[in-house]
């Protein structure tokens, strides 16, 4: 059970690094191509730091890996199968044309795992951190092959193919720290102390930095004219997906520590990269920004709720 001083004190940090980051992009303290070479660093270089030498040291023995990722695999196939079956009746109302019904997909499923990341190790430590970098492999597949495949589909874009998937997840840094820190772990190889300190190093600069840069890109302006498919967004982020998490986990026996690192997962905004893709893809990347901008606001409320009453 998490009590509302460990959820309030996970957060809080966030909550101000975030406002920190904002305030430096928007008085100009810090230019638009330093966030970007801050924001590289921490994807490329400072969270796979992390990653590896945290699952190389985790106890794989004792973490419950395979049901947790099994909860949240169903968890992302759930809600977007629910939001495919039910567009043809709100697309109408919500004026959901198809590149806007991509963004509110991606706005639904995807999730910022630099949030992720940094709240599971605020509450739990390396074991946190273990238990979120399993969510990052059970999840980023499954979310890559639903969104691309929604962009084509719904966006006429370029259709996906084995090959570019394949070679998109072994371009991705997550997916290639998670890889190498397990490898290592399963072999009961240890790194020279060297190595060790160096990536302990690195991997402390990882959350600062990339909450920062979260903070950086929000625009605030857009919270002045919400819509119904923002507000879908929103909704269906924050509140549907800790519910189905909270469902799947109970049915699968996925208890303490690792039920809230599911609920974490899942009550996290949506990932930064989602605007990159919509812009790139041809989805509605304006709707976007306002989503991933009204989510980061309303999470710091809604988060500590789900923590609350679902773990």
């Amino acid at each position: 059970m998490i009590s509302f001083a460990d959820a309030l004190n996970a957060l809080l940090p966030v909550i101000i690094m975030t406002a920190t980051g904002w305030t430096l992009a928007h008085y100009n303290i810090v230019r638009d191509e330093g966030w970007r070479g801050l924001e590289t660093l921490a994807y490329n270089v400072f969270f796979p730091a992390i990653i590896i030498y945290t699952l190389m040291r985790a106890d794989f023995d004792t973490l419950p890996f395979g049901s947790l990722g099994l909860a949240l695999f169903l968890t992302v196939a759930t809600m977007a199968a629910i939001l495919i079956a039910v567009r043809p009746l709100i697309a109408g109302p919500l004026k959901l044309t198809g590149p806007r019904f991509t963004s509110v997909l991606q706005g639904s499923i995807r999730w910022n795992t630099f949030i992720g990341l940094a709240l599971g190790a605020n509450l739990f430590g390396d074991a946190g951190l273990a238990l979120m970098a399993v969510a990052v492999v059970s999840m980023i597949p499954l979310l890559n092959l639903i969104v691309v495949s929604a962009l084509t589909v719904y966006v006429d874009g370029p259709a996906p193919t084995v090959r570019g998937f394949v070679l998109n997840l072994a371009r991705n840094p997550f997916i290639i720290s998670c890889a190498i820190g397990i490898f290592l772990n399963l072999l009961d190889l240890e790194l020279p102390v060297v190595a060790m300190t160096t990536l302990e190093t690195l991997g402390r600069s990882a959350l600062a930095a990339s909450i920062l840069s979260i903070g950086a890109g929000l625009d605030l302006s857009v919270l002045r004219r919400p819509t119904g498919a923002l507000g879908l967004g929103v909704a269906a982020r924050l509140i549907g997906m800790p519910l189905i998490a909270a469902l799947y986990c109970t049915l699968i026996g996925v208890t303490g520590m690792a039920l809230a690192v599911a609920i974490i997962a899942t009550s996290v905004p949506a990932a930064s990269s989602s605007y990159v893709l919509a812009r790139k893809m041809g989805g509605d990347d304006k709707l976007m920004a306002e989503i991933l901008t009204f989510q980061t606001v309303v999470a710091a409320v809604t988060l500590p709720i789900a923590l609350l009453i679902l773990v």
